[in-house]
């Protein structure tokens, strides 16, 4: 595979989804370096320090977790595998909580990306296999609720709204909800319970974490919740913003409202940094202690990983980017693991 700087893949992934020619593993599968070998075929972008590690690193780093966190996790392995050929690192998206539950914690992978903190039960499992997660928080996201282009009855719900809908045996047509609106029936698309966006919408707007209605479409992959609302007037989806970003040409994003006295407020990078959008959270990678203890190539790509959250990388990708007093204080905390 040609190594491609983040600004490139972003444009590559943009044009993967709007015309629809790839399929569900578009995004699941993995970025790995083809100069792994010993044979650097190309330069990063020119915009990054480097590792700056002084060292001769070489080895594989193994990134599983979240679909939202996936698309900054594979730019940043693309950057570093550029700069160090001699490590290879494979970025899968499994959703967070499928990543935790069959790879992370089970000790087969060394790093787990999250759209939401890990959970007490999951903390129980990494620790029977004597797996000691170790948090970074990396990014904020706007998370986005999607319409039809041609919904033009709406453009703006609540909380409320939105778990008349979303709730366990929910409002069966859009009439339900608002009799101004019409009598179709919903066609629902959106994460699987294995992701960190079912979790932190259940949670947060539905009010109960893992309580969904049953009959919408459930996909680890954002470009299938995208293609669905596109092609379906009476559509809705849920999503992390950087998959809307895009897309929004081909659907369109709805104003989000906490009750039906707050002020609607559209998703966008500006709202979710500065606390005024209702559905902003932040965004997470998981190191294992043990990998970052004893491997030096989980290391440096996570110390990586967390200078280049502060840049625009990740801003490009679509995401807040990390604070600098937060990026100073996840490399305080990572040097505490430096073996």
């Amino acid at each position: 595979m040609t190594r491609k700087t983040s600004t490139e893949h972003v444009s590559r992934r943009k044009f993967l989804i709007a015309s629809g020619a790839v399929g569900a593993a578009g995004f699941a599968g993995c970025t790995s370096n083809p100069g792994a070998s010993g044979e650097e075929d190309g330069n990063g972008s020119g915009n990054n320090s480097g590792s700056g590690s002084g060292k001769d690193i070489s080895g594989e780093v193994i990134v599983k977790g979240s679909s939202t966190v996936f698309p900054v996790s594979e730019a940043m392995a693309e950057e570093f595998m550029s700069e160090n050929p001699d490590v290879n690192i494979s970025v899968d998206s499994t959703g967070s909580g499928g990543g935790f539950e069959n790879h992370f914690c089970p000790g087969n992978s060394d790093i787990n990306g999250a759209s939401r903190p890990i959970k007490e039960s999951e903390v129980e499992h990494c620790s029977e296999n004597d797996v000691n997660p170790v948090e970074f928080e990396i990014a904020s996201d706007a998370l986005t609720v999607i319409v039809n282009n041609n919904a033009d009855w709406v453009d703006c719900m609540s909380f409320d709204e939105l778990k008349q809908i979303w709730e366990p045996n929910g409002a069966t047509t859009w009439s339900d909800v608002n009799s101004d609106w019409p009598d179709e029936e919903f066609n629902l698309f959106g994460p699987a319970s294995s992701s960190g966006t079912f979790d932190w919408f259940t949670e947060n707007v539905i009010g109960e974490s893992g309580a969904m209605r049953d009959d919408y479409e459930p996909t680890e992959e954002d470009n299938n919740i995208v293609r669905g609302v596109r092609d379906s007037e009476a559509g809705m989806g849920f999503m992390g913003y950087a998959y809307y970003e895009e897309n929004k040409d081909n659907v369109k994003a709805l104003q989000i409202k906490e009750d039906d006295n707050g002020s609607c407020t559209a998703p966008s990078l500006d709202a979710a940094k500065e606390g005024n959008y209702p559905m902003a959270r932040p965004l997470f990678i998981y190191a294992s202690e043990s990998s970052l203890k004893e491997k030096p190539q989980v290391y440096e790509f996570t110390r990586y990983y967390l200078e280049q959250s502060e840049t625009d990388i990740v801003k490009d990708i679509g995401y807040v980017p990390s604070s600098a007093d937060n990026r100073d204080k996840n490399l305080e905390t990572l040097k505490e693991y430096e073996g």
